[in-house]
């Protein structure tokens, strides 16, 4: 950590899920930190509270005078890849020659200070992560925790610890940031084809999965369906339900609305543990994090504790509402393999069921590169309500449009609905199981949905 000189620090989009983890960990560590994000949210209001100035424009006048006066070498300006170079704020801290360091790199640094679990994959990462630290929290294994999304038991995207044995990161493949992190042993839950504006070809993804791999100087943990791309490396374990070898799960089954299960992992077989969020594909998410904590000195005793308290992570298959009449589920899935776990997953809970959802397309380049494969995946719902593409740090793509994407889906009950609409759309629609999934701005519709439906159905 000698590296990361100074004591301040000024994040340029610190409301991000991962920069404003960071952000929080250099607060605790006394430095002095600020930044700028683009618009307010739950995440910088938090942010405020705990003494970290936010400012919500780019007008390096407003950057606090003790970060402008400061000399230059005593400032340490992260920046996220969405950031544009014509940003003003980073323009001023380059005229004024201060370091500016991706966040991929400054959470590189802070793994090189002690032993750390990195996990990665194109979906599952942020329900492992997060449920390694709760497993260690729970069985009294000092961590640090940097998640890729809010922990619903804590509240928080970021576990701190000032006598933490262990970092828990999650490793993000996008603009192979993952490739700057220094993991002691890591976690691969999945490699779908993604971020192929960034990669180019599926294969280039691949290969950047097999040298993050290669920078991990202990044992390698990967779901079973990608163990094929590792066969070249040592100390590759691989996990799945089911699977011939170990870790797995087997005999499972629902009682009373949860998943049940028996752990086979680190020479133990774990009977009867009982997961505490739903999704049939939560249960494998279990096997690795499961595997990791017993390596780590998690007692089976406290880890079957800690597996039933575990509440998940915000938007992860999140059950708003749970009533007689209707339920209600908020999904970050934003990739056609994530569409299709949470919906068959759904399905298990709720046979018999109609299932509605209102999806939204995140970026231009996913929707055109994995087009069919959305068109598939949302198939399997009874009804679509497609929202307009979330362009992010994209600019619009002629000719990839929802009504585009929704001609690709093969069902007859689908319509394209602006956000703004929605509400009014379903108001008089019967409901019986609703889905809302996606990654872009969905989620500041889901607690006005939620109330529409309480209200209707008199919950």
């Amino acid at each position: 950590m000698s590296t990361l000189s100074g004591h301040r620090f000024y994040f340029i989009g610190v409301g991000g899920i991962g920069m404003s983890g960071l952000a929080r960990y250099f607060r605790r560590r006394g430095a002095e930190v600020a930044g700028y994000d683009r618009t307010p949210s739950e995440l910088t209001n938090q942010l405020q509270s705990e003494g970290i100035d936010v400012q919500f424009n780019e007008d390096p006048r407003m950057i606090p005078a003790e970060f402008r006066d400061a000399a230059p070498a005593d400032v340490m300006v992260v920046r996220t890849p969405a950031v544009p170079v014509s940003s003003p704020l980073l323009k001023y801290w380059e005229d004024r020659g201060a370091r500016i360091l991706k966040r991929a790199d400054v959470l590189g640094m802070v793994t090189e200070d002690k032993r750390t679990v990195a996990v990665a994959g194109t979906h599952g990462k942020t329900t492992v992560s997060t449920m390694i630290a709760h497993l260690l929290t729970v069985g009294k294994v000092r961590c640090n925790a940097f998640l890729g999304g809010i922990a619903a038991n804590y509240g928080t995207n970021v576990l701190l610890n000032d006598d933490a044995v262990v970092n828990v990161v999650e490793a993000d493949e996008y603009d192979r940031s993952f490739l700057k992190l220094c993991p002691s042993e890591s976690v691969i839950t999945a490699m779908d084809p993604d971020h192929l504006d960034i990669y180019g070809t599926a294969e280039a993804m691949f290969d950047a999965y097999t040298q993050f791999a290669i920078l991990c100087d202990g044992p390698v943990l990967v779901h079973e369906r990608i163990a094929h791309h590792f066969k070249d490396r040592g100390q590759v374990t691989s996990y799945a339900l089911g699977s011939t070898g170990v870790p797995s799960a087997e005999e499972l089954r629902v009682v009373n609305g949860a998943y049940e299960f028996d752990l086979h992992a680190e020479g133990q077989v774990l009977k009867g543990l009982r997961l505490g969020m739903p999704g049939r594909h939560n249960v494998e998410n279990a096997i690795a994090a499961s595997t990791i904590a017993l390596r780590m000195g998690v007692t089976p005793e406290l880890l079957r504790e800690g597996l039933a308290s575990f509440r998940g992570v915000s938007r992860r298959f999140e059950t708003r509402i749970a009533g007689p009449d209707v339920v209600f589920i908020d999904d970050y899935a934003h990739h056609p393999k994530e569409l299709d776990a949470c919906i068959g997953s759904v399905r298990e809970m709720y046979p018999g069921k109609r299932i509605t959802g209102i999806f939204q397309p995140h970026l231009f380049t996913r929707t055109r590169d994995l087009a069919s494969d959305f068109g598939r995946s949302l198939a399997a719902l009874d009804e679509l309500i497609l929202l307009e593409i979330y362009p992010a740090r994209e600019e619009p793509i002629p000719g990839i449009t929802s009504q585009w994407l929704l001609d690709q889906v093969p069902m007859d009950n689908k319509v394209v609905c602006t956000r703004d609409a929605l509400l009014d759309l379903l108001k008089d629609r019967p409901i019986e199981v609703l889905l809302t999934v996606g990654a872009g701005d969905i989620d500041r519709s889901v607690p006005a949905i939620e109330r529409l439906l309480n209200e209707r159905y008199r919950l």
